[in-house]
């Protein structure tokens, strides 16, 4: 059943935009923050050379830094001050969240409401600078004794002041990012820090798209098969808009009321259950396990090359779970699969729902409230979840099947492609919301001129 904002947005008059002011400079100021993010990531640290650096993002590709640097728009293989990005705020947010799950005493923290809210939001922030400076200082030491045994420096004067300074560039970098998301959400139109994230992976594609047309320029790839990549791009962001504003939508019922005029009347409302509750987390997580070894293996260079039973294990290791294998493939579906069914069962507590209706006086028709009311959630949220799982899997694993098959120089991953379809169609939701506003605006000073005061 389709909800009455549903049923007006079709009649949205978008010939109305010119007018809404407010709509206007909410959204200039989140293409001027965005600007702000593509400028800084320009920006190098203090004491890189560019060209060692350059050595290092062929090294390292397709490990878990080239999977970030996806994220940050190229500031990673640039160090630039913004190569952290926001995956520390968003790793931060994800455990404080998962912690809210297993400790009582943050659980009781989160139903303290607004003020709960920004306790956590405060611990979020002291957890993404803890994060910052630690992969920050791994960062600067990798980056000292990258390209040692082939006489390069990717560090002018590499010693402690270096690690200090990149250090509180990175953090800095960081925690200014994470300040600029949170002007956009408040100031701007849309999730600040999922527009940031988008903003860097569609700030690769034209570097994308301009490889993968040069090389059928030179015939290393048939015309028929970039089609078919473009067919296949067009095809996956359709069923992601689909599937993506999928919702079981629960009947929620409340006992009759008395209204001013003397009659009983019974509210209705929906719950909405989305089938992919889990939105992008299950990816990002199987990626960044997958991917670690391979990682841990290109760092290491020669010093793992079968001189230890250590090293030949990380080195069949790596084998196995390159792009396209078998293994990997399967260890990535079923990396998905877990994580879907895991985090859906963090986010949404079926327990929880079911005394919040009991306290407020809602029921389910059919269904007593309390413990019946909580299992049948749980059983309708997990048929859904089973569905929004295989979507997952589905997703992500046809552009990393196509892409190792056909060896196309193009990383159109699901991943990337579920991030774009997520805040592009939060942020137009948004839009409509302020333009609906507006339109209402509209419509009660209309009312007030002709009927003098509404009824």
């Amino acid at each position: 059943m389709a909800s009455r904002a549903d049923a007006v947005t079709p009649s949205l008059n978008l010939s109305k935009f010119g007018q809404a002011t407010e709509l206007k400079k909410r959204l200039w100021f989140t293409i001027g923050a965005l600007v702000v993010f593509r400028l800084l990531s320009f920006v190098p640290l203090p004491g890189i050379d560019p060209t060692a650096l350059s050595a290092l993002a062929e090294q390292t590709k397709g490990g878990v830094l080239d999977f970030l640097n996806t994220f940050s728009g190229g500031s990673l293989s640039r160090m630039s001050l913004v190569a952290l990005g926001v995956m520390p705020y968003i790793t931060a947010s994800i455990v404080i969240q998962l912690a809210t799950s297993l400790s009582p005493t943050l659980a009781a923290i989160k139903k303290e409401g607004e003020s709960g809210r920004k306790r956590l939001n405060q611990y979020t922030r002291y957890g993404t600078v803890g994060l910052s400076a630690i992969q920050g200082y791994f960062i600067a030491v990798g980056l000292e004794s990258f390209g040692a045994s082939q006489g390069l420096a990717a560090v002018v004067d590499p010693g402690m002041l270096f690690r200090i300074s990149a250090v509180i560039s990175l953090v800095g970098g960081t925690m200014f990012l994470m300040w600029i998301g949170e002007q956009i959400t408040s100031r701007g139109v849309g999730n600040g820090v999922s527009l940031i994230i988008m903003a860097g992976i569609i700030a690769e594609l034209p570097t994308s798209f301009s490889n993968l047309f040069e090389g059928g320029r030179t015939g290393n790839i048939s015309g028929l098969l970039i089609t078919g990549v473009l067919v296949m791009a067009l095809g996956l962001v359709a069923i992601m808009c689909f599937v993506e504003q999928g919702q079981r939508r629960v009947l929620i019922q409340y006992p009759k009321r008395q209204t001013q005029r003397g009659m009983m009347q019974a509210d209705r409302s929906h719950l909405p259950l989305k089938i992919n509750t889990a939105n992008v987390i299950p990816p990002i997580f199987a990626s960044s396990l997958l991917l670690m070894p391979l990682t841990i293996t290109q760092f290491a260079g020669q010093r793992v090359a079968g001189e230890s039973m250590w090293g030949d294990f990380v080195i069949s290791l790596n084998q196995y779970l390159q792009h396209g294998s078998p293994m990997y493939m399967l260890l990535y579906g079923g990396g998905i699969l877990f994580f879907t069914f895991f985090y859906t069962a963090v986010v949404f507590n079926p327990e929880e729902t079911a005394d919040n209706l009991k306290r407020n006086g809602g029921f389910i028709p059919g269904i007593r409230p309390g413990k019946n009311t909580a299992d049948y959630l749980d059983y309708v949220l997990t048929r859904i979840t089973v569905i929004g799982a295989i979507y997952l899997t589905l997703i992500c694993l046809v552009p990393e099947y196509l892409i190792a098959s056909a060896g196309i120089p193009f990383y159109l991953g699901g991943t990337s492609l579920l991030i774009v379809v997520n805040v592009t169609v939060d942020t137009v939701a948004q839009m409509q919301s302020h333009m609906l506003a507006h339109q209402y605006g509209d419509l009660i000073k209309k009312a007030k001129l002709k009927g003098g005061k509404l009824r």
